[in-house]
């Protein structure tokens, strides 16, 4: 989003704009009104398309201040985890400016809160129109987590490969593609993943479990609790050992 005074500063100068342009075209239509002049519309008619002009000026302008408005507001909601009305006042800011891009993240990452996530890969295309460089990384992980959620693990790998290129050093990318890959039963692949998420950082508790439910899927169940038994010797939060301690229940049946 703008900042507020950026954006106040740009529309006054937008209002500024107006009004002198307004200004200079009646100035204009006056001199083509009076005997002379050279004109051969009516100065009413010469008014009227200036009025016409001057009125659809400010009904835009109006519009920008309106979806900036809903968008300053759907943030705030963003930020409050009032995430229903977030979703309200950014499909107002995007049906009044859907050519902005900021307005169509903010109403994405209503609907990833919402779980609405296949009304967000609806808008995918509206994204990459309005990102003709390629997808920004957010925008990127928040769709390719959207596919996971619905079952596409085959989409999920090219969006994840796509940013592991421009951030190798991520580690929740690798773990994403490792899930989709362990849905597609790419078991060697997902177990590369996992690794290298592990290499990048000890203590990623989503690619332990990854790694730990592609060994048991794959037949080694030992090899499964030995994943599990080897984070005592790093950092977890209780919640997390928590959880290592019922899949290794789990997996010792």
């Amino acid at each position: 989003m703008l900042e507020p005074f950026e954006f106040i500063f740009w529309e006054a100068l937008k209002a500024f704009g107006l009004v002198v342009v307004a200004l200079l075209a009646v100035k204009a239509a006056r001199a083509f009104a009076r005997p002379g002049g050279g004109g051969r519309m009516p100065g009413l008619v010469l008014y009227g398309v200036i009025l016409a002009l001057v009125a659809l000026g400010a009904r835009a302008l109006g519009q920008d201040i309106a979806a900036e408005v809903y968008g300053w507001a759907g943030q705030k909601n963003l930020d409050r985890h009032e995430f229903a009305t977030a979703y309200s006042n950014g499909l107002r800011a995007v049906e009044l400016r859907p050519g902005v891009l900021r307005y169509w993240q903010l109403l994405a990452s209503a609907k990833f809160d919402l779980h609405q996530f296949g009304s967000l890969l609806r808008d995918e295309p509206s994204f990459r129109a309005l990102s003709p460089r390629g997808l920004d990384e957010d925008d990127l992980v928040r769709f390719a987590y959207a596919r996971y959620f619905v079952g596409e693990y085959a989409q999920v790998i090219p969006l994840t490969a796509e940013f592991i290129r421009r951030n190798p050093a991520y580690p929740k990318s690798y773990v994403l593609a490792g899930l989709a890959e362990t849905g597609l039963r790419q078991y060697a692949e997902a177990e590369r993943d996992f690794l290298t998420a592990l290499r990048i950082l000890p203590t990623q508790a989503d690619a332990v479990e990854g790694l730990a439910h592609v060994y048991f899927l794959s037949g080694d169940a030992g090899r499964a609790r030995a994943v599990l038994e080897a984070t005592s010797h790093y950092a977890f939060p209780p919640a997390e050992r928590e959880r290592f301690k019922t899949l290794m229940a789990l997996y010792g049946q």
